[in-house]
């Protein structure tokens, strides 16, 4: 089976004013989480931001999660968001066929 990446905004930290706005939002913690079956493994981070006044303004009590998580992925770019997916399954892997087993001692065994 395929494993699905959820992406999930932890918080936010914002400025109470900045350059004529309320509640701007400048850096974002979030966390990614794969799920292949009944195996999951996650990768956190934070991204900050960068206000530019020539682009729309949402206000704070309308953005959405899907809203600030395009923000996210915009800021680190396919190659990193692809890095960070890779490295989540690269954990499931090691969960479902794990590379290194801990073997009782051959001379314990009754």
């Amino acid at each position: 089976m395929a494993t699905t990446f959820t992406w999930k905004i932890v918080s936010m930290v914002s400025y109470p004013q900045y350059q004529g706005q309320t509640d701007v939002v400048c850096i974002i913690y979030w966390t990614v989480v794969g799920t292949q079956d009944t195996t999951f493994a996650s990768f956190s981070g934070s991204t900050d931001l960068t206000f530019n006044p020539n682009s729309p303004f949402t206000p704070y009590s309308q953005l959405s999660e899907t809203q600030v998580v395009g923000w996210v992925q915009a800021s680190l770019g396919a190659p990193q968001i692809a890095t960070i997916e890779a490295n989540i399954q690269q954990q499931i892997d090691s969960q479902l066929n794990p590379p290194v087993a801990l073997l009782p001692l051959p001379w314990s065994q009754s």
